[in-house]
């Protein structure tokens, strides 16, 4: 006699089978909500920085008007002292220029070596000894004659005192031809001359600090 055995198997299979389900259900639903929860946290400002990094945090402060080579990082630097800039010379300007200043330097230095910096006495050293001639300009600024230019020392500010005093000295600007100068000055500490083309503002002579 065959004995059938498969109904008591088929309730115990079913419940194994059912249990087994459950336990795969849990796990994927498990799964799927841990990468949910990283993929948020991927999704947020700054999250894409490894591990042990930070951002680099801008220089407080900083000017985004800072000019390449400014020390001191001063805005507008360049474009503030482009009166204290000056003009081109050619080849042959320049060499003009170092001409009279040749001839001019022995006459400085006797005049600094003799105390004598007051301009009026440059004044007449440069035109008598060197036979220059003083520049002439008319009210409306035509050129009326001359090349030489000889001016008291500008003024500064005293901070101990707080007030301007104007040193003792003269300033010079000898103008060669329209595009080159000899700019000097003789004064109690030391003497000097150099050549350069035009200041925008002031010519020939050394124009002054700050604007």
């Amino acid at each position: 006699m065959v004995r059938m055995v498969t109904s008591p198997q088929r309730p115990r299979l079913g419940a194994v089978s059912a249990l087994l389900i459950a336990a795969a259900l849990a796990a994927l639903t498990a799964g799927c909500g841990e990468q949910q929860q990283h993929d948020t946290t991927a999704g947020t400002p700054g999250s894409s920085q490894s591990a042990g990094s930070s951002p680099t945090p801008s220089s407080p402060g900083a000017s985004p008007y800072v000019e390449p080579g400014v020390v001191d990082g001063a805005p507008h630097n360049g474009d503030n002292n482009a009166y204290r800039r000056p003009g081109d010379m050619t080849p042959a300007d320049e060499e003009a220029a170092q001409a009279e200043a040749a001839r001019m330097e022995p006459v400085l230095k006797q005049l600094h070596r003799e105390e004598k910096w007051d301009p009026e006495i440059v004044k007449a050293a440069l035109t008598g000894k060197l036979g220059y001639e003083i520049r002439k300009v008319s009210s409306r600024g035509k050129l009326l004659g001359g090349e030489l230019d000889v001016q008291e020392m500008r003024s500064r500010y005293d901070g101990e005192n707080d007030e301007y005093v104007t040193p003792e000295g003269a300033s010079i600007g000898l103008y060669v031809g329209e595009h080159a100068c000899v700019t000097a000055f003789v004064q109690p500490t030391n003497y000097g001359l150099k050549t350069n083309g035009p200041f925008p503002e002031t010519g020939c002579m050394e124009p002054p600090v700050g604007h």
